[in-house]
């Protein structure tokens, strides 16, 4: 099945590069491009993936990612230079199920597209960072973990918290990568961590 990705940056130059590195992968294909916030939410070209910059004209990212996760079923992975915590709260509020700096490599934007397009979540490893000592810090001294969270997403949230990336906790859980990513994203559910920030 090939997913259907749309790009959206105000950037000409942006955008071509990012098409150029969907086009290099057989099971993506590039189904719309959008130099505007207001341009990705009216285009009908039912993607599975919208790739969104965050900051651009008449409309950003962060209302046509709203716009178009309240109204269909795509999925919205956000691209910014910037990483600033406003941006990627404003992102999660908005529906986004990934956000990634533009300075990934173009291994880890494909990789992306696919974690999210299979509908998991996918954030920046230093942002996860930065949400779990977020939301460690709001709790009481002594949490509770919220019913429903096994004790291996309790082993994984430790090292996450850490720092450790997904494949150095899949080597010390003698786990797949594929699977330390899949407790990551399940943890990030079940702790509500769209609802808290």
């Amino acid at each position: 099945m090939t997913v259907r990705v749309v790009v959206a940056d105000d950037q000409a130059l942006v955008r071509a590069g990012l098409c150029g590195i969907i086009g290099t992968a057989p099971d993506l294909a590039v189904v719309g491009e959008a130099g505007t916030g207001a341009e990705a939410v009216a285009l009908d070209t039912h993607p599975d993936v919208v790739l969104m910059d965050v900051r651009m004209p008449d409309m950003d990212g962060i209302e046509a990612s709203r716009l178009i996760t309240g109204s269909g079923t795509a999925r919205v992975l956000m691209l910014t230079t910037f990483d600033l915590d406003e941006y990627v709260y404003g992102a999660l509020r908005a529906g986004a199920s990934g956000f990634l700096l533009k300075d990934a490599p173009p291994a880890d934007l494909l990789a992306a597209v696919r974690v999210v397009a299979a509908g998991d979540a996918l954030l920046a490893p230093g942002i996860t960072r930065r949400l779990i000592k977020e939301f460690a810090a709001r709790s009481a001294p002594a949490p509770t973990m919220p019913t429903g969270i096994t004790k291996r997403e309790r082993e994984v949230l430790v090292l996450v918290a850490e720092g450790l990336s997904n494949s150095e906790i899949a080597r010390h859980l003698h786990i797949t990568q594929g699977t330390a990513k899949t407790h990551v994203g399940h943890l990030l559910t079940k702790l509500g961590a769209r609802d808290r920030v």
